[in-house]
């Protein structure tokens, strides 16, 4: 319960109420598109027109497809190239506008007939125009695009990824399998102005220790068989479900490639054989050597073949994403693994970009894959596993710091040795004349089903992106580690009782519009995503949007300020464990936490920023000044987060919606 006698549960639901009517606008008589040769012929902005057409169609308005303005009734909206001579008409752009996934929409008269130019360079930016005027339209009826004055933009981040895992055979292969969720979600993507899906396997186990659910977790033998490998999965799948899951695949990657995103395909375990794991529900065989160990020589080239095949399947493929480190299950510095498998790569035939985890990376692994001739990123991740304050953070913990007692040996002995400091942040990336390019990852942190939506946070995480000329961020979705080591349930990916339109992403339609669209543009106007909230909720949009945004920003301001674990498997701030207050009073439950490991002594992601319990109390006692933020400044801030967001909540009221619908 609230302060203000709200349930917290209703809270959690606040942004998924029923959309409150709006008044009636005027509807245009008639609405034309007329598309020069090139637009017409891009299937990402066939896929645009499609949506304005639907979305206007739901509004009793017919769009009427011409080819020459003879044929124009009513406002015309013209698809066209900067070039082309249907935009010669409206004012041209701003030099230097035209830059990849750049957008403009410019009203203007020709002809006598109200007209709204869609221009862009690419297939890419007249995809995003045409889901723009088709959002305008869903939102706020067909007079939203009698546009008032000229919209351009470009975006300073050159990838804006999101990555969705599969975790769990339980929880995930219903919408692994569903067609239309897919281009539903697509469709939501391009939207919110995304240019980048990755689609990640392997992905939920730290390491292959301790496997239960193992389904897509070494990802090969469940989509190709590869010839000349007696590869086996035991017990056996179903007859036809390999080939219906390479099927799948190439069509989730076809209808990406076909809405103008690149396709990131994520392979972060290329271990097959998992340790003490009695319970797993499957178990691969056929690449053990005769004493039952892992044949690297063996499974690195079957890796290779078998990567080979699926670059060939999927041609939408436009890069991998590999965890290179001893999470793998690939011991670090066993280089002719990865030598091996990064000729399927290399002789792919096309651009297939390489883009190695960050955590253990060093500059053998860099320059392997340089080699290879095609383009190379390498991923740190944002803020270690959590959402934290939207800025590069001026120092790392000092458990990460390579000292001579933390210089492990064996399977971790680079990520835990002289590399340790690349767990998170940049590290020392950022080279000058290097030969690759660096994109950040947002880990989902302890989100599982609560809502994260504020734009002041969005347009941070836009404008930290693109830092000294990285090329961007991917944020893992919400429900990314729902399900993970066999934790999956029938249902598990939706929360409330009976409420179809909570179910999986679409509950966070409003987090993926926030964060997409000020990736793409960190000053988008706040109209992108008010008109959203002014169709759901009607006058009390403004305390909806306040609510959400200071209770979103709760989570980032703990984790940047007081940080037990970097790792999201063990803290889960939303349930959170307590720690000791004194030494000896087991249990801890932070490995990763400095000792004696007892509340106070937890540090912050941010070190330099934030001064821990026992720095704060030590200061007090000597009356020493200190410039970091102390603990109790960060309290009296949650305090405030707190007391917006219940204003807000007050002035918003409880909707019956809400009361009515429960948490699982």
């Amino acid at each position: 319960m609230t302060r203000s006698g709200l349930p917290r549960r209703d809270v959690l639901k606040l942004m998924g109420a029923a959309p409150v009517a709006t008044p009636a606008m005027a509807a245009p008589p008639a609405i034309s598109l007329l598309q020069d040769a090139g637009t017409a012929s891009a299937m990402a902005a066939g896929h645009g027109a499609r949506k304005l057409e639907a979305a206007l169609k739901a509004h009793g308005v017919r769009l009427n497809m011409i080819s020459d303005m003879h044929m124009a009734k009513g406002l015309v909206i013209i698809a066209a190239a900067p070039e082309s001579a249907l935009a010669r008409s409206f004012p041209p752009p701003r030099a230097g506008w035209a830059a990849p996934d750049a957008v403009r929409l410019v009203p203007g008269l020709v002809e006598g007939h109200a007209a709204l130019l869609v221009c862009a360079s690419d297939a890419r930016g007249f995809a995003y125009g045409l889901y723009e005027l088709a959002e305008r339209v869903a939102f706020g009826g067909p007079a939203a695009l009698h546009l008032r004055e000229e919209v351009e933009e470009t975006s300073p981040n050159r990838v804006r990824s999101v990555a969705r895992a599969f975790l769990s055979e339980i929880e995930d292969k219903a919408w692994f399998y569903d067609r239309q969720g897919w281009r539903d979600y697509l469709d939501m993507l391009v939207a919110a102005r995304f240019n980048r899906f990755n689609f990640a396997l392997g992905f939920g186990y730290d390491f292959p220790k301790g496997v239960t659910g193992d389904y897509l977790h070494f990802p090969y033998p469940y989509l190709v068989e590869v010839p000349g490998y007696p590869v086996t999965i035991t017990p056996p799948l179903a007859p036809g479900e390999r080939q219906k899951n390479l099927q799948t695949l190439k069509f989730i990657a076809s209808e990406t490639g076909a809405r103008g995103l690149d396709f990131q395909l994520g392979l972060w375990t290329h271990a097959w054989a998992w340790t003490d794991s009695p319970h797993s529900d499957h178990v691969i065989g056929g690449l053990n050597d005769t004493q039952g160990q892992p044949d690297w020589k063996k499974g690195a080239a079957y890796s290779r073949d078998a990567l080979a095949i699926l670059l060939k399947e999927c041609p939408e493929i436009t890069g991998i994403t590999m965890r290179v480190h001893g999470e793998s299950g690939v011991p670090e510095g066993t280089y002719d693994f990865w030598q091996t498998l990064f000729e399927a790569i290399a002789k792919a035939g096309r651009k297939v970009e390489i883009e190695m985890h960050a955590k253990g990376i060093n500059q053998i692994m860099i320059d392997m894959a340089v080699k290879t001739g095609q383009p190379v990123k390498v991923g740190p991740k944002f803020a270690a596993e959590h959402q934290s304050l939207a800025y590069h953070q001026a120092d790392i913990r000092e458990l990460e710091i390579p000292t001579p007692a933390r210089m492990e040996q064996g399977v971790f002995n680079v990520s835990n040795g002289e590399r340790r400091f690349t767990r998170y942040g940049y590290a020392d990336l950022y080279q000058e004349g290097r030969g690759f390019d660096i994109l950040y990852r947002l880990w989902p942190g302890t989100q599982k089903h609560l809502l994260s939506a504020d734009p002041a946070w969005a347009a941070g995480l836009g404008r930290a992106a693109h830092f000294c000329g990285a090329a961007g961020l991917e944020i893992c979705e919400p429900l990314t580690f729902k399900g993970r080591e066999g934790s999956g349930h029938p249902g598990g990916r939706n929360a409330y009782r009976a409420a179809d339109e909570a179910k999986d992403w679409r509950k966070f339609a409003e987090s993926y519009r926030l964060w997409g669209r000020l990736l793409y543009n960190p000053d988008t106007t706040p109209d992108v995503w008010r008109r959203s909230l002014a169709r759901q909720f009607g006058p009390k949009a403004g305390a909806a949007e306040r609510a959400l945004a200071s209770a979103s920003r709760v989570l980032t301001l703990l984790t940047s300020a007081h940080l037990p674990s970097a790792s999201n498997h063990a803290l889960w701030y939303e349930i959170y464990t307590n720690q000791p207050i004194v030494e000896g009073g087991a249990p801890y439950p932070y490995s990763d936490t400095p000792q004696p490991r007892v509340f106070g002594n937890v540090s912050a992601l941010d070190p330099q920023l934030f001064s821990s319990i026992s720095e704060h109390a030590a200061d007090l006692l000597a009356g020493r000044a200190n410039p970091k933020y102390s603990p109790a400044e960060v309290a009296v801030w949650l305090d405030s987060l707190a007391s917006q967001a219940e204003q807000g909540l007050n002035e918003f009221g409880a909707p019956a919606e809400a009361r009515g619908r429960r948490l699982v």
